[in-house]
């Protein structure tokens, strides 16, 4: 069992964001800030598949306005404004109904700017997360350290959390992230260490789908695993959709994640497979992608034979094991009966829905 950093509790809207809490899943919206109604379409899809928090980038005060437009049209999901530079922007968003502020406070300028912003995120209540990150380190840092290390960032993050204090605000989210896995690590590591803030993860600029779940993965399983970590993200050159989708299997692979799950375990396949389990995974989990599990995790197990069927996936909900041609289905292990292989997909999602409603 991971036992959790503790934490200082923030509230976002109506989600919490702390060690008493579960870790939230965080995406971006890539929609043109502008366009209203797309950047509400995009959250709403958001909403649709569990995102916890949803960031949307304010480049000017026409931005802004989605924050009300989506309180008018039903949007419960906290929204977090990403701000840059223009500290008016900042208080543009918040006006307008932002549940959290995300800033840098490095690149907003003057202290009393910061201090507008700190004053205005205490009247309505909501937090701020600091975003530091290897192109924003202060230029002393940089000499001090000579680049943007490990060290480097953990200080710029605590500094601006020392800014914030200064002014008597201390709802504060810290997010430090780099392109490299390992600095990444480092740096939050540190910080956590050093504070008790919530801590925001994640690798940025990590590439496209396949290497960037693959480099979130190891740097935010990573700190998981030693309890750190109270809100993520999987920042990806893809679909937005599949970086909560890949947040949420990084959790639910280390039991953190306290929703519904459809998890499938599914063998790597050997010369005694007669079904095409590739093919046979990949449509169910297509097919399934929607299916409401009313909160409860099912494990659906697709094996190759009965060598890898219902003994070694004996701990899945069901599941098949694959024969010449069909596919023996068992739940909890036992066997049950044979089915077609052209039948089996069809026979695990209405198992699926079975589970879901029971």
């Amino acid at each position: 069992m991971i036992v959790r950093r503790k934490t200082k509790q923030i509230k976002v809207g109506k989600t919490h964001i702390g060690s008493d809490y579960p870790i939230t899943v965080q995406s971006m919206v890539n929609a043109d800030s502008r366009d209203h109604e797309a950047v509400l379409s995009q959250i709403k899809s958001f909403e649709k598949i569990g995102c916890d928090i949803i960031r949307v980038a304010v480049p000017d005060t026409d931005a802004a306005g989605i924050f009300e437009k989506a309180k008018l049209n039903g949007v419960t999901a906290p929204l977090v404004a990403d701000i840059h530079f223009d500290y008016k922007l900042a208080l543009a968003a918040i006006k307008r109904g932002a549940d959290k502020i995300r800033i840098n406070p490095g690149n907003i300028g003057a202290q009393w700017k910061i201090k507008e912003v700190v004053e205005a995120c205490k009247y309505s209540g909501i937090p701020i997360r600091i975003g530091v990150n290897s192109g924003s380190v202060e230029k002393r840092l940089l000499e001090k350290y000579k680049g943007p290390t490990p060290d480097a960032l953990a200080e710029s993050a605590l500094n601006e959390s020392d800014v914030l204090e200064k002014f008597g605000f201390s709802d504060i989210i810290i997010s430090i992230k780099s392109s490299s896995v390992v600095s990444m690590i480092e740096a939050v590591a540190k910080v956590a260490s050093e504070s008790d803030y919530p801590l925001h993860i994640g690798v940025t600029e990590a590439g496209d789908e396949s290497d960037g779940i693959l480099k979130n993965s190891v740097g935010i399983g990573s700190l998981l695993s030693r309890g750190i970590g109270d809100t993520i993200r999987v920042s990806l050159t893809a679909d937005p959709m599949k970086e909560v989708r890949a947040g949420q299997k990084i959790l639910n692979s280390l039991d953190l994640y306290k929703k519904g799950f459809i998890e499938v375990i599914s063998c790597p396949t050997c010369g005694r497979t007669r079904i095409d389990i590739a093919k046979l995974v990949e449509d169910f989990k297509n097919r399934t992608s929607d299916i409401p599990t009313n909160g409860k995790k099912i494990t659906v197990a697709v094996m190759g034979c009965a060598v890898n069927g219902p003994g070694e996936a004996r701990e899945a909900d069901f599941g098949i094991a694959g024969g010449d041609g069909y596919g023996l289905f068992f739940i909890n292990g036992k066997p049950i009966e044979k089915t077609a292989e052209d039948k089996i997909v069809e026979k695990l999602i209405e198992e699926t829905k079975r589970f879901a409603e029971s």
